[in-house]
């Protein structure tokens, strides 16, 4: 199965339209509520990330959070575990062990698991909307991509890492790694 890029897309801009988000940081967890989905925290050994958790018969979803993680990390393990939910009609439960927050991580480059690509790419769909990106960086006066601290700068105001935000300035085409 390959990437269902055009797909996500018009999944996250939907889900954004009807949640009214206009701007950043993404109400992820407000998003996940108003759907029907469960968000429980609670800590956990440091490589399991998060699940999630389709009750069938009573048609109740919990996605569970490492809280012992960064903030962004629990939001970004979030947004990726609602990416399962509105992608991925699987299994009952998944579980992420240590996912990375690249597009493309070892098993990714493998072309082993496209439904671990896919959720990775609704959540930086979802927390880095391309077209807010585009807004925030028309702001700047001289964009510099390279420089750290204005990837720090935006990483801060969309809450997440700025490893996040460079790999996705990278998808966007803004800047190569």
């Amino acid at each position: 199965m390959s990437v269902r890029r055009k797909l996500i897309r018009r999944t996250v801009e939907r889900l954004l339209r009807e949640s009214a988000v206009k701007q950043v940081p993404v109400p992820v967890e407000k998003i996940a509520r108003s759907l029907g989905v469960r968000v429980e925290r609670a800590g956990a050994e440091d490589d399991l990330s998060g699940f999630i958790f389709r009750d069938r018969a009573s048609d109740k979803v919990v996605i569970g959070i490492n809280a012992n993680h960064h903030r962004n990390r629990q939001t970004f393990t979030m947004a990726h575990e609602l990416g399962h939910y509105l992608l991925h009609d699987g299994e009952g439960v998944h579980v992420d062990r240590r996912f990375t927050v690249r597009l493309r991580n070892r098993a990714s480059s493998e072309g082993t698991n496209a439904e671990e690509k896919e959720a990775n790419l609704f959540a930086a769909e979802l927390l880095m909307p391309a077209t807010l990106l585009e807004r925030d960086l028309s702001r700047i006066d001289v964009v510099d991509l390279h420089d750290e601290s204005i990837i720090a700068d935006l990483a801060e105001r969309y809450g997440v890492s700025s490893q996040a935000m460079m790999f996705r300035l990278a998808y966007l085409g803004y800047v190569q790694l």
